[in-house]
């Protein structure tokens, strides 16, 4: 016989480009629960250094000390004992993700994401097509065009590269609108 959670799980999906506050909010979020005396287990992925090691950290220097994972199959251990899960940089782990997340969810366990849901090209970045299906709350941030002024909804990378994943900071990337938004402007680059 199949045992349930005593408590239903609950995905809270945080998302928007580049620079719009996504990592201050899951911070502040995940402080509020550990303040309220769950067990919260912060995530990140190996491959974003940028800050140091085993932390997740905001553009404006705020962090909070975190597990480091190579890939979603290693989420499950990494957290087994918490009550709430922190991951930065969500679309560094791609649709893998999900899986994960719903077995999570299955145990009672409240699950706070971060990420781009669209990546350099505009288009939907994994795993965020699945995830933002499955939330209970959905908060789309957006940040100011680099441009214009206006809401960027947009991370517009700065160079040209075939790669869907490449880690960088104000150097590569500018938040952009609509208007000013281009997907081929790196290769206008070259």
């Amino acid at each position: 016989m199949a045992t349930h959670a005593t408590t239903a799980g609950r995905l809270e999906v945080i998302c928007g480009p580049m620079f719009a506050g996504k990592t201050s909010e899951l911070i502040r979020r995940a402080r509020l629960h550990a303040a309220a005396g769950n067990r919260v287990t912060a995530i990140a992925p190996a491959r974003d250094t940028r800050y140091g090691p085993a932390r997740i950290a905001s553009h404006t220097g705020d962090f909070l000390e975190a597990a480091v994972i190579g890939d979603a199959a290693e989420l499950l251990r990494a957290c087994a004992d918490s009550q709430a899960v922190v991951i930065d940089e969500a679309h560094f782990f791609g649709d893998g993700l999900t899986t994960a997340i719903r077995q999570l969810l299955a145990t009672g366990t409240l699950v706070i994401i971060a990420g781009i849901e669209r990546n350099h090209r505009g288009e939907p970045f994994p795993p965020f097509p699945a995830l933002l299906c499955e939330a209970d709350e959905v908060v789309k941030l957006s940040s100011k065009c680099a441009r214009c002024g206006g809401p960027a909804i947009h991370s517009q990378r700065l160079f040209k590269s075939d790669e869907a994943i490449v880690v960088g900071g104000a150097d590569s990337y500018e938040a952009r609108c609509r208007l000013c938004f281009n997907p081929n402007e790196p290769e206008s680059l070259c």
